[in-house]
């Protein structure tokens, strides 16, 4: 399987990377033009290329069975950032979809997105933004899997943690390392227990272990 991976230079789209080629994936990074990017393997590539150049985007999409969306607006005086990047920049991906025939999409979000009142949304109203982008996934020309976490964290000791997979609007706080959302991106891809789903998800050492296909049979 070859799989698309936008915002493969981000915190978190660079460790989806780095899970997606330990299970034997081929990939192709999408990024932007002055990211800096870990050449990880042969069974990866680099594509520099803007969300706003259609052919480019159409180009860089063909030839692969899945992408995985992991763009998303920074924190910037820019307040225009998150309707930019988090609705018209996702509806941008999904349309370059359409046009070269990927059905496959994974979406990284974040839990509480829709909310109005919320801080994350003094920037920019970003959950507001980031409902409107997942709305665009929700539709019948895509199999669409939405993975809304917690708070992230940086650490990489993930041993102790379990994650608490859960349905839709049913979180409201919480964690999760970045690896862990990494790996239920590849989890999500490689389970088609994921398909039509939103799945949100926080960790701690208190939840109970679970697989992720089992967790797929009660959302």
């Amino acid at each position: 399987m070859k799989v698309a991976i936008s915002g493969a230079s981000g915190k978190t789209g660079f460790r989806i990377v780095e899970e997606a080629l330990k299970k034997g994936l081929k990939v192709k990074k999408i990024v932007r033009k002055n990211s800096n990017v870990k050449e990880d393997s042969k069974n990866s590539e680099t594509l520099r290329v803007s969300l706003n150049d259609k052919d480019a985007l159409d180009k860089a999409l063909k030839n692969v069975d899945a992408l995985i969306i992991a763009t998303g607006a920074r924190a910037s005086l820019d307040l225009t950032g998150p309707a930019k990047v988090d609705a018209l920049g996702v509806f941008r991906q999904l349309q370059s979809c359409k046009r070269v025939g990927i059905k496959r999409v994974i979406l990284v979000s974040s839990l509480c997105t829709g909310k109005l009142f919320h801080p994350l949304n003094l920037f920019g109203l970003i959950l507001i933004w980031k409902k409107i982008g997942e709305n665009y996934l929700r539709n019948p020309s895509f199999e669409w899997t939405i993975i809304r976490p917690g708070g992230l964290k940086e650490t990489e000791k993930i041993d102790s943690e379990n994650i608490d997979y859960t349905k839709e609007d049913t979180q409201i706080k919480g964690s999760i390392p970045r690896r862990l959302v990494a790996k239920c991106c590849i989890d999500s891809l490689i389970n088609k227990g994921s398909i039509n789903k939103i799945i949100e998800v926080t960790s701690s050492s208190e939840n109970k272990k679970i697989s992720f296909k089992k967790a797929m049979q009660t959302i």
